[in-house]
């Protein structure tokens, strides 16, 4: 039986070295600042988070490009060239071109290579909430399983993927039109913080509202609490906009109430972070429901 490779692109927003551990073909997607193109690679090789996040605060504007079509048939061409199958786990297509760019990719790729699998699943996910996603497929993928069972994992656990988070500062929010810009003036006046998930059909969708920092960040371990299946079993990921003690805030409030002992941090990536803004934790884990 042929081995198969797992693709996923860069709103996955896992640690470089990680994704090159777990073997993982990671498409990047790209941002534009100041009149320049960057690709979103997880190295943040063409800008380090710190800046990125910097010109965010100052005011400067990022605007976002999916994967493409060419990406993803470049990537499959290879994979298949060699002989391997290729499971794609892509970004929400809610949020992004990214899923269709691979399914128009995929069956281009099949009609010339027949004798391969080439599946695409919309993950319904976006950065860690994807990012975990992937790490447990490839984790069941390590531990033997076929092409058809890590497939059908996915698909059968996508929906249990939770990602609640909250921001620090709205304007991002209105620029990206997810709230009013009536609603950020009075939400800024009055400390109050969105708490936000992302619903069954991978938007992302405000569900409430916290007063003051501390009283958002304790809100995502609260949802989490009430919906996390065997938490002191799972590995839990937090990201963040450039904000990591906020984020460990957070993985400690996981750790003392719920007894989760492994906890994976990293930034928003600048395509997600674009739309999010510095400050961003956003928490991630299995639940019954999202």
């Amino acid at each position: 039986m042929p081995d198969f490779t797992i693709v996923t692109d860069s709103c996955c927003d896992l640690p470089a070295d990680l994704a090159e551990k777990l073997g993982l073909a990671v498409l990047p997607l790209s941002f534009e600042m100041e009149g320049a193109s960057f690709q979103n690679d997880l190295a943040w090789r063409n800008m380090p988070p710190e800046v990125f996040y910097d010109k965010l605060k100052s005011g400067i504007m990022s605007r976002t490009s999916a994967a493409s079509v060419g990406q993803f048939t470049d990537a499959l061409e290879e994979i298949c060239a060699a002989g391997r199958d290729a499971l794609v786990l892509a970004f929400s297509s809610a949020l992004s071109a990214t899923y269709n760019s691979a399914k128009i990719a995929a069956e281009d790729i099949k009609e010339k290579y027949p004798d391969r699998r080439v599946a695409v699943v919309d993950t319904l996910s976006a950065s860690l909430g994807q990012g975990l996603l992937v790490y447990l497929a490839c984790r069941r993928k390590e531990q033997g399983a076929t092409f058809e069972e890590v497939l059908q994992w996915v698909e059968e656990n996508k929906l249990h993927l939770c990602h609640w988070f909250t921001v620090d500062d709205l304007k991002h929010l209105k620029r990206g039109g997810r709230i009013s810009g009536a609603t950020a003036l009075v939400g800024t006046m009055l400390g109050i913080k969105p708490v936000m998930h992302m619903d069954n059909e991978g938007r992302l969708v405000k569900v409430g509202v916290a007063r003051g920092r501390l009283a958002s960040l304790m809100e995502l371990a609260d949802r989490m609490e009430k919906t996390a299946i065997d938490p002191a079993g799972q590995t839990v990921f937090i990201s963040h906009g450039n904000c990591l003690g906020d984020a460990e805030t957070v993985g400690n409030m996981v750790k003392e109430r719920m007894g989760v002992r492994e906890v994976l941090y990293n930034n928003v990536g600048p395509v997600i972070g674009s739309h999010s803004g510095p400050g961003t934790v956003a928490l991630f884990f299995l639940g019954t429901e999202r």
